[in-house]
């Protein structure tokens, strides 16, 4: 039975930018990943479909829903599910929560990945892991849906915002996506709608690939990385040797 792995995605684009290093790795890896975008972004992260004439709400949510399934084949994922909450802001009601509980369930995720803790720039990204983080609690409780088998304990990681120093954001890891980087790059190219940023995140992904090299023995023995991502684990790590 193939691993899982699934990513909780307040907009339809955040998991491109954010983790889709991460998303093809593990699909090329045997991992079957699943993505859930809570909305499209559809208000608030549009800006250039918005700009359009005669553009409508229906339109922009079709635009960006074609969008995120076309990044997602371009980096393997398993299955992606569009839950239409809205943004701007992002609303979660409890059929929505355990809806995703469902889903938490259901996967069994060895891990999940969602966004930092704070973000005064869009609550909708650190609500959505406030969201993640409840219904990771529920997933667990054997008093939900008894009969039905429980979650363990998958760690939570949380991918880089777009501002870090303001976001309080601090990675304990570092990913190496070079193997992947085209995959996801031609993933950032199929966010048409937010094009200002495809270059941005290819300087991000460049700047943690050196991270990676420094930190995993730099001139003296580190590994060579063109490209990486970089996360912050919430929960301690069991372990047998350090």
């Amino acid at each position: 039975m193939a691993k899982t792995a699934l990513v909780i995605s307040a907009h339809s684009a955040d998991f491109v930018w954010r983790c889709g290093g991460a998303i093809a790795l593990h699909q090329e890896k045997g991992y079957d990943v699943t993505v859930v975008c809570l909305s499209y972004g559809e208000r608030g992260e549009s800006a250039k479909l918005w700009k359009n004439p005669g553009m409508t709400l229906d339109k922009v949510k079709s635009g960006r829903r074609t969008e995120a399934e076309n990044a997602a084949k371009a980096l393997g994922v398993s299955d992606i599910q569009f839950f239409d909450l809205g943004d701007y802001p992002l609303i979660v009601d409890q059929d929505a929560k355990f809806k995703l509980v469902d889903v938490i369930r259901k996967v069994q995720p060895e891990f999940m990945l969602s966004h930092s803790k704070w973000d005064p720039y869009n609550t909708d990204h650190m609500y959505a892991t406030q969201v993640a983080l409840e219904a990771r609690m529920i997933a667990q409780a054997w008093g939900h849906n008894p009969g039905e088998k429980v979650l363990g304990a998958p760690q939570l990681y949380l991918f880089e915002p777009h501002q870090t120093e303001q976001m309080e954001w601090k990675p304990d890891v570092f990913l190496d996506i070079s193997p992947v980087w085209e995959k996801k790059w031609a993933a950032i190219q199929c966010m048409e709608g937010q094009e200002h940023l495809w270059h941005y995140y290819k300087n991000v992904a460049e700047n943690r690939g050196n991270h990676f090299m420094r930190n995993s023995g730099g001139q003296s023995g580190g590994r060579k990385s063109t490209h990486a991502e970089g996360f912050q684990s919430v929960f301690p790590r069991t372990v047998d040797e350090l």
